[in-house]
């Protein structure tokens, strides 16, 4: 059960990247006075706590009413986790690239913060891989879903101490935790692509 729990906390902390969102969070807010600066945090947490919530509670049932096996979203989620993992392994990091996302202050704390910087595409797809109602009880997706929030909660912390950390790690620390995360994700990425088609193939046969 500890493991379980582990593994869901570093999948969920890999895609959500609470480190990689903090350099974006800098970029875009720069000048602003201060409780602007949390008030845009606090926005972007809640918008993606929303969405990913939304994804958690109606992301199969969505796949189920098209008639998509989630063996397949399964599959399909670890191919795109993959690339978005060799993304950020090998491409330009996560915060180097969404720095350059350029939107106006009314819209900063939807885009690029809550997306595609917290709640990103691989976070959708994980939150329902981890929920899959047809492998884990109610209890087991009210807990994924607790831990959810508390990678949330923990970005959120983070982002209101972002000006310490930025001076702490700078952006070439933040870029190489980043890729170390998109190690980890590729791994997790390959495991469900694997355990995706093994399923699809005994599901047929």
């Amino acid at each position: 059960m500890f493991d379980s729990l582990v593994v869901q906390f570093v999948v969920l902390w890999a895609v959500i990247d609470p480190i990689g969102s903090i350099p974006v969070y800098l970029a875009k807010t720069i000048g602003l006075p201060i409780e602007d600066r949390r008030k845009i945090a606090r926005n972007a947490i809640l918008i993606s706590a929303g969405i990913l919530m939304f994804f958690l509670v109606a992301g199969q049932f969505l796949l189920e009413a098209m008639q998509i096996p989630l063996s397949a979203f399964q599959a399909a989620g670890g191919l795109v986790l993959l690339l978005f993992a060799l993304t950020m392994i090998f491409g330009e990091s996560k915060p180097e690239q969404e720095i350059k996302m350029t939107s106006n202050l009314s819209e900063l704390a939807v885009y690029p913060l809550a997306v595609p910087s917290i709640a990103s595409p691989g976070a959708m797809m994980a939150v329902v891989l981890l929920t899959d109602n047809n492998r884990y009880s109610f209890i087991d997706q009210t807990v994924t879903g607790g831990i959810m929030l508390a990678v949330l909660l923990i970005t959120y912390l983070l982002l209101l101490a972002a000006n310490k950390i930025q001076h702490f790690i700078g952006n070439a620390g933040a870029a190489i935790i980043s890729r170390v995360m998109g190690l980890i994700l590729a791994a997790v990425a390959i495991n469900n692509l694997l355990v995706g088609i093994k399923d699809f193939f005994t599901q047929m046969s």
